[in-house]
């Protein structure tokens, strides 16, 4: 007969175990109300942050196991109960590290977040499309990654990356759902429905704030902002609100199109932002017999990057052609993108060529501190 399992096993058990929106361990969040161990049996009661908290299934399921695979441990029994007003108050504070609740943390001198607003000059080019499977493919190589869907009228990312369930709000603050490794926010979670959304300028300018600096992000190595087709108010107050943000171009192979992505990666001169690069999406139509028919003609990726270097006066590189894939339309239709889905494919190599270039950059110093003192005399 094994001897009754201890206290301090079953804390530590506890410690591995993380809130499935905040992504920490629920020991260092205080959601650990009480432990009881009565031989064989051990009983945890958990405080969730709101009532009714979308994962708190997962969360009941996520600690059995954990206490489950204690040694001594035959049953578990989770209770779940609620935070105090004083509790939430407590936990917006540590997440925040005390910090103002209204403060975008990505517009701080020290944030070390990379962000990159992807842009395109007109719709129907495969913008989102290129956003989700390249935070798919940074979040699978281990990198924490946020997404923005910002583009208010034609939201699509929340069914790209398969979210179907309502950000929680603890008090002001929101947790972004997370798929796929990837926390997700979009205005499609707040509007019943598939209702449009009719808003001018400064309403559009205030749901781009408040989802950089209501949304408890965490500690992101990689942000990523569908931005609307165009050079409109977003991209403005993107450019306002993250000055540090850089511009990643989409385009498809056609002269038509690309002369219009020119204007959206052209909006970095007026913004001061740096262009990252150009993606060229749609590129061509691999054939059984390994032929490649250019539905969309050619040229188009780097006719804009070649263009761009000569407006800003700097190479501008075309960092990957992504060709036409039916995987890529039916994993943003079933929310598994196709660097997930199909890793080996033609489209998810370049996809995911793509996200390995823009996270093995190195970072600027422009905005941090070198930590550096005057010497003494």
């Amino acid at each position: 007969m094994s001897a009754a399992p201890t206290l301090e096993a079953v804390q530590a058990a506890l410690a591995t175990v993380n809130d499935p929106e905040i992504r920490r361990p629920i020991t260092d969040l205080d959601m650990v109300k009480s432990v009881d161990i009565t031989g064989s049996t051990v009983a945890v009661e958990v405080s969730l942050t709101v009532a009714g908290c979308p994962m708190k299934d997962k969360l009941t399921g996520d600690v059995k196991a954990a206490v489950g695979a204690v040694e001594g441990v035959e049953v578990v029994e989770v209770t779940l109960g609620v935070m105090s007003d004083e509790q939430r108050a407590g936990l917006k504070d540590k997440l925040r590290g005390g910090g103002s609740s209204k403060e975008i943390p990505f517009g701080k001198p020290g944030s070390l977040t990379r962000i990159y607003a992807v842009a395109s000059g007109k719709g129907g080019v495969g913008k989102s499309s290129i956003t989700v499977n390249l935070a798919a493919a940074m979040a699978a190589e281990g990198l924490s990654v946020g997404v923005v869907d910002a583009d208010v009228y034609g939201f699509s990312v929340p069914r790209m990356l398969g979210v179907d369930n309502a950000p929680t709000r603890v008090d002001d603050m929101i947790l972004p759902p997370v798929a796929h490794d990837v926390k997700v926010i979009s205005i499609g979670m707040f509007v019943p429905g598939n209702q449009p959304v009719v808003w001018r300028g400064p309403m559009l300018h205030r749901a781009l704030e408040q989802f950089l600096s209501d949304v408890f992000w965490g500690d992101l190595d990689v942000l990523l902002l569908d931005l609307p087709p165009g050079t409109g108010d977003i991209a403005i107050s993107t450019a306002q609100l993250l000055p540090t943000a850089e511009i990643l171009v989409v385009t498809t192979p056609q002269q038509a199109a690309a002369e219009v992505a020119e204007r959206a990666g052209s909006i970095a001169l007026q913004t001061k932002q740096q262009i990252v690069g150009v993606v060229e999406n749609m590129s061509w139509l691999e054939q059984p017999d390994g032929s490649k028919l250019e539905l969309f003609g050619a040229g188009g990726g780097q006719a804009v990057a070649d263009s761009l270097g000569r407006s800003i006066g700097a190479p501008v590189p075309l960092l990957g052609q992504v060709p036409l894939d039916v995987d890529l339309r039916a994993g943003g239709d079933a929310g598994l993108p196709v660097v997930l889905a199909r890793p080996d494919s033609a489209a998810s190599v370049a996809l995911r060529s793509v996200a390995r270039q823009l996270t093995k950059r190195a970072r600027g110093l422009a905005g941090r501190s070198l930590g550096l003192t005057p010497a003494g005399r």
